[in-house]
């Protein structure tokens, strides 16, 4: 609900020139804390790691229109990323520990199709609220929706079959509970992809504005209309040809998508980009999900998955922050933040061409 509006929002706020930092902030807290979640979700549970991220979800939007500096709302940047630090490991965990392995890959489409649902609806949502009702009552609804989120999760049954009571000792991280090393494949194609994933979130606000585009969220909800779409096809299809095939095909797509964003000189153009963007980025995300549960160990799927999320927020992270500064605030520089996404897509496909033969047991 509140991405598409940010950008415009911390001009308001006099922090024109820092709209990179808009994502990049909230993910490098979101990875800084998977290794704590990682380790939380294995040891004390998965429920309680997902319901932490909802509350820090709650309670940010609730104070964006409170504090009104440049500097609280990158505060709140810092601390919102916690909720995608948390919750997302906590519910890939859980559904890995009630899918069959054949099924992963299934099952991650049906996850992400319906996180895809409320990221679709969301930008849509909060421009309209945005441009109604002024930008307080589009925060206030967010909070008001991570709140539901939090009463779910309270009635939500425990799937770790042995787990520990919370003590202060649970969170203290050592060199394994960082990345787990089994998973690095998987890990170097999400860091790869993910810049695209960056860039676009930082830089598409203001091309559509650029392209006469009024309710930018409706961009956002092309692509994940898109995503929505293809998630359970690709969960499926990995799952019956192989995490790989299914990865140099989706991973082809998001090169394709930054070449036709970055050379958008139409409206049409843009969302005919976006929309394929959506198409890549929903059949990458639930691929490689599947493929890092398939790697983890019986007791690291926690561990696994969070360094997977780790390298998904480093790549989101340098390709905010490195799109945002290649861009900077210049129209004409708009064609060079999309190509160097597109070329580190292009890089993971080539890795995943030359490093992995076609077969079945690539999954």
């Amino acid at each position: 609900m509140i991405i598409p509006e940010l950008p415009e929002y911390l001009t308001q706020l006099g922090g024109a020139d820092y709209k990179g930092m808009i994502i990049a902030l909230f993910t490098i807290t979101a990875m800084i804390s998977r290794p704590f979640s990682g380790k939380l979700a294995d040891r004390v549970g998965r429920v309680p790691v997902m319901i932490f991220g909802a509350v820090v979800c709650f309670v940010c939007s609730l104070f964006y229109p409170l504090l009104t500096s440049i500097a609280g709302f990158f505060l709140l940047r810092l601390i919102h990323g916690f909720s995608t630090g948390f919750t997302p490991t906590g519910t890939t965990a859980y559904l890995a520990d009630i899918i069959p392995a054949d099924r992963r890959g299934e099952a991650m489409g049906l996850l992400g199709t319906a996180g895809a649902v409320g990221m679709a609806g969301g930008p849509a949502l909060g421009g309209l609220l945005a441009n109604q009702f002024g930008l307080p009552v589009m925060f206030y609804s967010s909070s008001a929706l991570a709140l539901v989120a939090v009463i779910i999760l309270w009635q939500t049954q425990e799937t770790l079959k042995t787990k520990e009571s919370f003590t202060w000792s649970a969170i203290r991280v050592n060199k394994k509970d960082i990345f787990e090393p089994l998973v690095l494949a998987p890990c170097l194609v999400m860091v790869l992809s993910a810049f695209a994933y960056g860039c676009v979130y930082t830089v598409i606000p203001d091309f559509g504005q650029h392209l006469g585009i009024r309710n930018k969220g409706l961009l956002f909800t092309y692509l994940t209309v898109a995503s929505l779409g293809v998630r359970l096809l690709a969960g499926k299809a990995s799952d019956r040809h192989g995490r790989i095939p299914v990865l140099r095909i989706s991973t082809l797509v998001i090169v394709m998508a930054m070449l036709i964003i970055g050379t958008a000189t139409m409206k049409l153009q843009l969302i005919l980009g976006v929309t394929l963007y959506g198409l890549g980025q929903g059949s990458t995300s639930p691929t490689l999900l599947a493929w890092a549960t398939d790697l983890s160990g019986e007791y690291s799927k926690g561990r696994g998955i969070a360094s997977l999320y780790i390298f998904m927020e480093l790549g989101i992270g340098l390709g905010a922050f490195l799109s945002g500064w290649v861009y900077g605030n210049n129209s004409s520089h708009f064609l060079f933040a999309f190509f160097l996404s597109g070329l580190l897509a292009l890089i993971a496909v080539i890795y995943l061409l030359t490093k992995f033969r076609i077969s079945k047991s690539e999954i």
